[in-house]
Order: structure tokens, then sequence, then C-alpha cells
């Protein structure tokens, strides 16, 4: 049986690589050249080198910002999500595997949010936002920080459930003697989480940051619908940037597809850091 497996692998590994190199490599590939081309569909492009790359930060002989803004933006907005959704999953998992009563009903409820399209959610969060905001005067987009955490609490409301039942997956494979040892050590409750919990969660705890960054990063529903990137395109994180550039802009598709490319670039890198960092951390058996 084995040597068989080892003879006809090809033939089982051929629809995946058959549907990932239709569905993926190929349109990436001609994406990447269409950064390189002047177009309004993918059937009249033109080879035009750099030039879309250069509109990207200059736009009629003027310096153009909002790209640079959205990034800034985007980084920020992706920290502070970063951090709040997995302190705060992590901190849920701890108690919900304590063993009390309702512990299943907890995580079902917790994890509900996941369950339920960004737009859709957006637009029930944008109600509850501004109702409660318009006892001081101000909506969601009254400032780009009033959009700033009001996507934060969206975005973390929904994706916090999701990261928590990875982490009490985690948890539940954390040895019991480890802790019995620790206990009768004499370690507290403290030390027990910092010094054994946390560090044998290292890989759980690096595959949540990883989701979580790459989500704050390449977040665009909620953006699109809790605030459209208003006030004067102030709260655009990146996708909502290079959405508007390609369909908002006549003539700018070109410069649209060069800010995907970009964007692709930056998120990868910051990804492979981050995981490569947090890798470094995990303990090694």
């Amino acid at each position: 049986m084995g040597k068989a497996m080892k003879r006809y692998w090809p033939l089982f590994v051929l629809p995946t690589m058959a549907a990932f190199t239709i569905g993926f490599i190929i349109p990436f590939v001609y994406g990447v050249y269409l950064s390189f081309c002047d177009f309004t569909t993918v059937v009249d492009a033109k080879w035009v080198g750099f030039a879309n790359y250069a509109k990207i930060f200059y736009r009629s002989g003027k310096l153009d910002t909002s790209y640079l803004h959205s990034i800034w933006y985007t980084c920020l907005f992706a920290a502070v999500t970063v951090i709040l959704i997995n302190v705060i999953a992590f901190a849920i998992a701890l108690a919900l595997t304590k063993g009390f009563k309702g512990t299943n009903f907890f995580r079902t409820a917790f994890f509900l949010p996941n369950l339920i399209g960004g737009i859709v959610l957006s637009y029930i969060w944008l109600m509850i936002l501004n109702s409660m905001l318009q006892n001081y005067s101000m909506t969601v987009v009254s400032t780009q920080w009033s959009a700033f955490w009001s996507l934060v609490v969206v975005v973390c409301w929904q994706q916090i459930g999701y990261m928590m039942i990875i982490y009490v997956a985690g948890l539940q494979n954390v040895s019991g003697d480890l802790l019995e040892a620790a206990q009768i050590d004499g370690a507290n409750s403290w030390q027990t989480l910092t010094k054994i919990t946390i560090p044998v969660m290292a890989p759980t705890i690096t595959i949540c940051t990883f989701l979580s960054l790459t989500n704050g990063f390449k977040l665009f529903d909620q953006n699109y619908a809790l605030t459209g990137g208003n006030p004067g395109k102030q709260s655009e994180l990146l996708a909502l940037n290079i959405y508007n550039t390609m369909y908002g802009t006549q003539g700018y598709q070109g410069v649209g597809q060069a800010k995907a490319v970009l964007f692709f670039i930056m998120v990868a890198l910051i990804s492979l850091i981050q995981n490569k960092a947090s890798r470094s951390k995990e303990v090694v058996d």
C-alpha cells in the first residue's frame, strides 16, 4: 500500500494543484502584470511600465497622501485589534476552561457573532453606535477617531469568539501533570500562567496572532459598510482605498492594481516577520 501511494501520489495531488493554479497562481501572476499596464478591462491592457506605481503617490503633479494615510491608519488599526482580540479571547478561554456550569452555552454565545456576515453586522452596529453617539451630538463618522474606535469595537466583537475557540483547544492540551507539578512546587496562579501555560500555548498564540493580524490588514466589509472611509477618506483602510481607486476614479484601474501588489508585499512581509518572531519563542520538546 505504501509503495502504491508513493507511486501514484501525483494523481491525488493533481486535482488540488490544478484548482490552486487556476484559482490563485494564474490570477495572481496576471494581476502583477496588470499593475504595469493601463487598462479598463483585462483585454485592452497596454504596458506602461512603472507609471502606475508613480501615480500611487503623485496625482496630477501633486503629492497624494491618501495611500500613505491609509497605510499608517491600517497599521494602527491592525496593532490595536491584534492586542485586544488576543488578550480578551485568551482571558475568556481561560475562564471557560475552569469547568463551571454553562461553559458550552457561553462558548456558543461568544462564537455566534463570527457567523454573521461583515456587511450585515456593520449595518446593525452602525445603527446601534449612531443611536448611542447622538446623545453626544456625534455619529460614527464625525471624526476619523470615532470611526476608528467604532471599527475596533465591531471587529473585536465579531472575531474574539473565533479566537476564543482556538485558545480553548490549546488550553485543553496543556498537560495537567505540568500544572500539578507547579502547584506542588508552590507556584501561584500568576506564575503558573506566565511560566507554564503561556509558553506551552505559544504555537496557539502564533496561529491566533497571525489570523488576527492578517484579518486586520485585509479588512474591507466592515470598513465599507460602517464608515465608507468617511469623513473625507480619513477612515479608509488599505483594502477600501484600493477599491475606491480601482472603481471610483476613471482611468486609475492600473494604479489600483499597483496598490494591490504593494499591499500584498507589505502584508506578506509583516506576516512572515510576525510568524518568525512568534515561532522563535515556542517551546520545543
